[in-house]
């Protein structure tokens, strides 16, 4: 039975990690750039 991507187990996981890691840092800057556009023009 093969997978629905045609990864083997070792390449989703290793794709996984990379993912992991990528999601982190884009979710850490947008969270940043949130931040700093609620400092720089606060709404309240």
């Amino acid at each position: 039975m093969s997978s629905l991507s045609g990864l083997t187990e070792q390449q989703a996981k290793e794709f996984h990690e990379q993912f992991k890691v990528t999601y982190t840092a884009f979710v850490g800057l947008a969270a940043l750039a949130h931040l700093f556009v609620i400092a720089a023009n606060p709404w309240w």
